[in-house]
């Protein structure tokens, strides 16, 4: 009795419906047909490869049902669109998918994969042989007239703390901190300012130096030299570099290759804003 209880069980699995069990599904399979044009399983994965990656973390589900629906109004929306496209619009649907089909190839050629042997030999292009960038830290009191920056190197040199005396009398925004500047390259302080710490060894105070600011007196405290970075450091901006390149590269080749017909035309630039010119 029990090996027939069970056979019957087994015949009882076999013949369940066929819409129990789960679909077989492809990029083709119809998902919903609008007067007559069919949305299937790869519209719905060409549109969620679109979305922002905040929204394609959504459930599968919540996805799923909105994309479907999003699409079926866009249709039914679409279709009466067409029946009443003007000419603005029919020339505006052909720059769309021009634009969409250029942008789909540049994001094809750009993110081609890069080998570490291109990211290396571009890091070595950059960076291999360039030479220590020197970083001076100096620190400086800024004031109003020559006369007072004079005097302040007078007391400095009589054994005033440079410290101690910025956080007195300047009247720049590092005062309080004792005039500490930090660590800064050419090309960050105004031209008069770098000038003159470049003549100055570390430990030395300058004359007085005026900028656009003022008076400065400039305490140098210490040089140094800035290695290269390290190839990870600057990885992403190395890899953005050669995307772009590679993008460029490929548009001028096939800029090159095309055939571009460009007739000399006397035409006034403002007949862009002629939009009546679309309704005749």
């Amino acid at each position: 009795m029990k090996r027939l209880l069970a056979s019957a069980a087994v015949v009882a699995l076999t013949a369940m419906p066929l819409a129990a069990q789960e679909t077989e599904v492809g990029a083709d399979t119809v998902l919903a047909t609008v007067n007559g044009t069919e949305i299937t399983v790869g519209h719905l994965i060409a549109m969620r490869q679109m979305l922002p990656p905040q929204y394609q973390e959504l459930p599968a589900q919540v996805l799923f049902d909105g994309m479907l629906e999003q699409l079926v109004q866009q249709q039914v929306l679409a279709d009466v669109a067409a029946e009443e496209m003007d000419t603005a619009t029919a020339l505006g649907l052909e720059n769309e998918q021009r634009a969409f089909l250029a942008a789909t190839f540049v994001d094809d050629v750009a993110m081609a994969e890069l080998s570490e042997e291109e990211i290396a030999a571009e890091y070595d292009a950059q960076f291999a042989a360039a030479d220590p960038v020197p970083e001076f830290n100096a620190s400086h009191i800024l004031v109003e007239t020559e006369e007072e920056a004079q005097a302040i190197i007078d007391e400095l040199t009589a054994g005033a703390d440079f410290a101690d005396l910025a956080a007195e009398r300047s009247i720049g925004p590092s005062g309080p901190n004792g005039g500490q500047l930090g660590w800064f390259m050419a090309g960050m302080m105004v031209p008069e300012f770098e000038n003159a710490v470049f003549e100055l060894e570390p430990g030395e105070v300058s004359v007085p130096v005026q900028t656009q600011f003022g008076w400065h007196v400039i305490l140098l405290n210490e040089t140094r030299e800035q290695e290269p970075p390290a190839l990870d450091e600057v990885r992403a901006d190395l890899v953005d570099g050669l995307r772009r390149a590679r993008v460029e590269a490929r548009i001028d080749e096939l800029m090159a290759a095309a055939t571009i017909d460009r007739p000399e035309l006397d035409i006034d630039p403002a007949v862009i804003a002629n939009d009546a010119l679309l309704e005749e």
